[in-house]
C-alpha cells in the first residue's frame, strides 16, 4: 500500500549555528538544541557521535577519532560534515524509518557570499530537504525577538552569536543598514586562550575558556571582581598547573573582540537615515544571541552609543523562533527571504 503525501514531513526551521543547532518544527516549536560538533572515527569514517556527546569529546579522543565543527565564522568550512550532521539532526526530529523531504528555513549571516549561500542549501539538499530557504540572521533575530520589522518605522538588532555579530536596522521588512562581523563567542574564548598563554604560561582547552567567560567574563565593570581558579597545561614543564585569575583580568583580556563589537554597532548606526535614529531613539537596540548573555555587554552598549539597550528574553533561541515564525506564516513572511540568486 503506498504512503500518503503527509510522509513529506513536516516544515523545519534551523539555525545552524557555530556554535549550536537549533530546529523549529512547523506545529511543534523547538525540538533540537544541540552543539554544531560531529565526531568521525577516521579509521571507518563513520560518526561516532553528534551534537552534546560529540562536544563532550573535544580535546579527550584518541587519535583516529576526530571532533570537528563544520562551521567557523557563520559559515560552512566542511560541507560534507555539515550535510551528515544536519542529516542526523533531521532524522533525529522526524524519527521516521522512511524518506523525510521536508521545507527548510535557514538562517545564514547578512555577510555571507553567493558561494556561501549555495552551500548551505547544498548541504540541506544532501541532508534531505525538498526546497530551501534563506533568511538573514538579524532579520530572524527580529522578527523573534517580536520587533515590528514591517511597520515604517526603525528596529535595530545585535545578535552576538558564536562565530559572528550581526547588526541591522530595519523597516518595512527590509534590511536599511546592517554591519555583519566575524567576532563572537569563539573570538572572545581565543582572547581569553591567548592571555593566559601570554600571561601565565598555561595552555587553556576551548571548553575550559569558554567556561571562565561564561563564569567571571564581563564587558563591564560593576563594582564586583570574583576570581576563579583555571587548570591547563603548563607551557614550560608541560605539566597540569592550576592558576588562579580575576575577573578584571579577564575583562581586560576580553576588551579587543567587544571593541570589535561596539564598533560595529556604532558603524551601522552611522549609516542609519536620520528619521530612523530618531525612531531609535525610542525604541532602543534589541541585544540577542548567546554572546548577549556576557555580563555588562548591554551596559557597555548603552554607554557607547547612548540608547537604551534591552536583552531580549530567549537570547539564544531568537533566531530559531524568527525563523520558525516564517514556517509557520510562510505566506506572509515569504518576503523576507533572501532572494534566489542568479547564476
Amino acid at each position: 500500500m503506498p504512503i500518503p503525501f503527509p510522509f513529506l514531513g513536516r516544515d523545519l526551521a534551523v539555525d545552524l549555528g557555530t556554535a549550536n543547532t537549533l530546529v523549529y518544527v512547523r506545529d511543534r516549536g523547538i525540538v533540537l538544541d544541540e552543539p554544531s560538533v560531529v565526531a568521525i572515527n577516521t579509521r571507518t569514517d563513520k560518526i561516532v557521535a553528534v551534537g552534546g556527546d560529540a562536544k563532550q569529546m573535544i580535546g579527550r579522543t584518541p587519535g583516529y577519532i576526530v571532533a570537528i565543527r563544520p562551521l567557523r565564522d557563520g559559515v560552512i568550512t566542511d560541507l560534507e560534515v555539515a550535510e551528515r550532521m544536519l542529516r542526523s539532526f533531521i532524522q533525529k526530529v522526524h524519527r521516521r524509518r522512511y524518506i523525510v523531504r521536508p521545507r527548510v528555513v535557514v538562517a545564514v549571516p547578512s555577510g555571507t557570499t553567493g558561494v556561501e549561500q549555495r552551500a548551505v542549501k547544498e548541504a540541506c539538499y544532501e541532508a534531505g530537504a525538498r526546497q530551501v530557504y534563506l533568511i538573514e540572521e538579524p532579520m530572524a533575530a527580529a522578527i523573534g525577538a517580536g520587533l515590528p520589522v514591517h511597520e515604517p518605522a526603525g528596529s535595530m538588532v545585535v545578535d552576538v552569536g558564536g562565530g559572528t555579530t550581526e547588526v541591522a536596522v530595519i523597516s518595512l521588512g527590509g534590511i536599511v543598514s546592517s554591519t555583519s562581523i566575524r567576532v563572537g563567542g569563539d573570538e572572545l574564548d581565543q582572547a581569553i586562550i591567548a592571555h593566559t598563554k601570554k600571561e601565565h604560561g598555561l595552555m587553556l582547552g576551548e571548553r575550559t575558556a569558554e567556561q571562565l567567560k561564561m563564569n567571571i567574563g564581563s564587558a563591564y565593570p560593576d563594582g564586583e571582581d570574583p576570581t576563579a581558579e583555571i587548570r591547563g597545561r603548563d607551557l614550560v614543564s608541560g605539566l597540569p598547573k592550576t592558576v588562579p585569575v580575576s575577573a578584571a583580568e579577564i575583562r581586560a583580556a576580553l576588551a579587543e573582540p567587544v571593541n570589535s563589537i561596539v564598533e560595529a554597532v556604532q558603524a551601522t548606526l552611522d549609516e542609519c537615515p536620520p528619521e530612523l535614529s530618531g525612531d531609535l531613539m525610542d525604541s532602543g537596540i534589541a541585544l540577542t544571541g548567546g554572546g548577549a548573555k556576557l555580563h555588562g555587554l548591554d551596559r557597555r552598549l548603552s554607554e557607547a552609543t547612548g540608547m537604551p539597550i534591552k536583552l531580549v528574553e530567549n537570547p539564544l533561541q531568537s533566531v530559531v523562533l524568527g525563523s520558525g515564525r516564517c514556517v509557520e506564516q510562510f505566506g506572509r513572511l515569504k518576503d523576507v527571504f533572501v532572494p534566489e540568486t542568479r547564476r
